[in-house]
């Protein structure tokens, strides 16, 4: 499991299809709208 780093929902990250990669980190989102947000501003959501 993993964290959606818009919205902190739970994420399989064995299921989902939705990936970015940033910085050579993996980021899996629970939704196209949340992957959408953090590609246009993915220093804004980081840490």
């Amino acid at each position: 499991m993993q964290v959606d780093p818009i919205c902190k929902m739970k994420v399989d990250d064995k299921k989902t299809k939705l990936i970015s990669e940033y910085k050579g980190k993996k980021y899996y989102f629970c939704s196209s709208s949340c992957k959408e947000s953090f590609d246009k501003e993915p220093e804004k959501y980081i840490k």
